[in-house]
């Protein structure tokens, strides 16, 4: 088979933001401020969970858990969207004397954890006192659930219930398989685990245009930027993409499990970052001196 040609990021090269839609224009205005042509082709869609009283369900016996795990800002918006009156809870729900003298309400003793930056930032911009919230600091290797892990595994979780809010049903995107890795570890010390799904993750629509953009990014030089598998599986499975040579293609992508899955898919060029804006920066600059 002869050797692909990996074309060299120039001035016409554009980075394509994959994230979901509400996410990726945040990320493209970031990169924009940071001089590269940056746009969005959200290849995952979110939308409110098929049962949409779960998590108002879980809200009533919050006081019930140690910890309230969110694996994504995602699950933070869902999930406060249907934050309960203290009147509207029942006599299973928090009760008046537990409750901390704030807005929201919230247990005093709960913990709110977070796999990285941008769910503690969905976090504090919710209501959630500092004080309260656990996750991976910021100089971290990399910000999922074997680094929170690393912050909280060793304290008590004997007899401790655990809830896990995320999207609805089995996830199959992003580092999923960690949120399943860390639910064990939980139980292996000796707490109960529950879930709630609070959103949905779905494949998009995606008009001619959108298509027509994809197929010519595979060879043009654009530098995809993928934070979740679930993205690649998504692209890659339009069939309208069907029998698109993706060896020309370039990637960028936030953790080695996505790294792997988008050199399954075929990408001739995959560098890893950390997820943090600076390093992709840095990523993004380096990658025309890495292949030239």
């Amino acid at each position: 088979m002869p050797q692909m040609t990996v074309p060299p990021v120039g001035a016409a090269a554009r980075v394509i933001v994959t994230r979901p839609l509400q996410d990726a224009q945040h990320w493209v205005e970031q990169l924009r401020q940071g001089g590269f042509a940056a746009e969005a082709l959200a290849l995952i869609d979110i939308a409110p969970a098929s049962d949409v009283e779960a998590a108002a369900r879980a809200w009533k016996s919050l006081d019930g858990y140690a910890a309230c795990m969110f694996v994504s800002g995602n699950a933070v918006e869902y999930f406060f969207k249907k934050k309960v009156p203290l009147a509207q809870m029942d006599h299973g729900g928090v009760a008046t004397k537990t409750i901390a003298n704030n807005d929201l309400g919230l247990p005093p003793s709960l913990r709110f954890m977070a796999p990285g930056p941008g769910t503690v930032a969905a976090l504090l911009t919710a209501g959630v006192p500092a004080a309260q919230i656990d996750a991976p600091g910021a100089d971290a290797a990399q910000f999922d659930s074997e680094a929170l892990w690393a912050v909280v595994g060793q304290r008590d979780w004997q007899g401790r219930r655990v809830l896990v809010v995320r999207g609805e049903g089995p996830e199959s995107g992003g580092v999923s398989s960690g949120r399943d890795w860390i639910a064990r570890q939980w139980e292996a010390a000796g707490a109960t685990v529950e879930f709630v799904g609070v959103y949905q993750r779905r494949a998009p629509v995606l008009t001619d245009g959108q298509l027509e953009r994809a197929r010519a990014a595979s060879a043009d030089g654009s530098v995809w930027l993928f934070s979740s598998s679930e993205a690649v599986a998504n692209l890659t499975g339009f069939p309208a993409l069907a029998g698109v040579d993706w060896r020309r293609a370039r990637a960028v992508a936030t953790h080695p499990r996505i790294v792997e899955a988008v050199r399954a898919a075929g990408w001739g060029v995959v560098v890893a970052s950390r997820p943090a804006l600076k390093d992709i920066r840095d990523t993004l600059a380096s990658i025309e001196s890495l292949y030239p």
